[in-house]
């Protein structure tokens, strides 16, 4: 079972754009945590079914295999303000996540803050073009 906060386990591409944002964030004052790069299969279907079938709240909409982290593709963060994470999205905290948001797309990334249906604020991804199904064909998933 694995579950990484390294952005070595990125692919490539994204690593660099992960530590550009840190970077950005860095000298906008913003601290920030990076809580999950990749995840495997079995790391996935334990998220996908927490609230479902196992205690706690819904954190993930994505099985295994839909989930751009299971392929190296995303990554989540979390601000901090005086050491502690902010999870909250609600006034000034909604602020410090738009800000992160905006320096996220800033190098290129796509945020989950931005998604009309379930946004996710601590994500971001780059697909550079690829689909889950072309990920799964190349993997001989189908």
């Amino acid at each position: 079972m694995i579950k990484s906060r390294l952005t070595t386990d990125l692919h490539p591409v994204v690593k660099e754009q992960a530590e550009k944002l840190v970077k950005l964030c860095d000298e906008a004052e913003i601290d920030i945590l990076i809580t999950s790069t990749y995840r495997d299969f079995e790391v996935q279907t334990r998220l996908y079914a927490q609230g479902r079938v196992l205690p706690g709240q819904i954190v993930t909409y994505a099985k295994a295999g839909d989930s751009w982290h299971n392929w190296h593709f995303a990554f989540d963060v979390v601000p901090l303000r005086n050491g502690k994470c902010v999870w909250s999205v609600r006034g000034a905290d909604k602020e410090l996540w738009l800000k992160v948001g905006t320096l996220g797309e800033s190098v290129g990334l796509e945020w989950g803050g931005n998604w009309d249906r379930h946004p996710d604020y601590p994500h971001f991804q780059n697909k550079m073009g690829r689909t889950l199904y072309g990920l799964k064909k190349e993997a001989g998933l189908l």
